[in-house]
């Protein structure tokens, strides 16, 4: 349990960034683990540190830290991509007034629905959040949300257009592969499903005096004859 208890408090930190509270009833109940106050407390004083205003991690605040100076970055890039884009459309040449006139079978198609590309600080929403663990608890939401973003923003051209970002994110979501188990946490997971009756365990193997003696073949020896 302190294994959960330390994901879930990691997965805390990084959706609010900022210290968690002092009171260890507080925080089990805000990660849905009222009932295992002890080894969430156990869990705070171990791997967070304590300071004015509650308990802090290091390692969680570098990477909060990195993940905003990459915002930060990719926004720079973005608007100066956009604009050279703007300096070159208002290079492009303006039609004239002697053009022919549209014909029947020169009629403008409507414009369809037109997607957008994904923003570089499009920040993580809770809708997002609660979607991941809902229909892949075992995923963290913030790791799967940077592979996301970083793949979308990198495509070139109308690939990385789409009308719908939130079915993007569901389907990407659905598509991830589960993380490898550790070996702790594969022994749990069999422990577990023994307890539901899911697995049978093997049947222990029989005491030496119960298996059955085979018989030992004697092999057949010639009489020597005496001189």
């Amino acid at each position: 349990m302190e294994d959960l208890a330390y994901r879930r408090l990691l997965d805390l930190y990084y959706l609010h960034e900022r210290p968690l509270s002092d009171c260890s009833a507080t925080v089990a109940r805000l990660i849905g683990m009222s009932e295992y106050q002890e080894q969430v407390e156990t869990v705070l004083v171990e791997f967070f540190e304590h300071v004015e205003g509650g308990y802090v991690n290091s390692r969680a605040d570098k990477e909060i830290s990195h993940y905003h100076s990459k915002v930060e970055q990719a926004t720079r890039a973005g608007k100066a991509s956009a604009q050279r884009r703007s300096s070159v459309r208002s290079t492009d040449v303006q039609p004239n007034n002697n053009q022919e006139p549209i014909t029947n079978n020169h009629k403008p198609k409507k414009e369809s629905q037109r997607g957008t590309r994904l923003a570089p600080d499009f920040a993580l929403s809770d809708e997002w959040i609660d979607f991941c663990r809902q229909q892949r608890p075992e995923l963290n939401p913030r790791d799967v949300f940077e592979g996301f973003r970083d793949y979308w923003i990198a495509q070139p051209g109308q690939k990385g257009v789409k009308t719908d970002w939130t079915a993007t994110w569901r389907n990407w979501v659905r598509r991830q592969q589960a993380p490898q188990k550790t070996a702790s946490e594969a022994r749990q997971t069999a422990m577990a499903a023994l307890t539901r009756g899911l697995a049978v365990p093997k049947p222990a193997a029989k005491p030496f005096w119960e298996k059955q003696d085979q018989p030992t073949e004697v092999p057949h020896v010639e009489p020597k004859r005496l001189l």
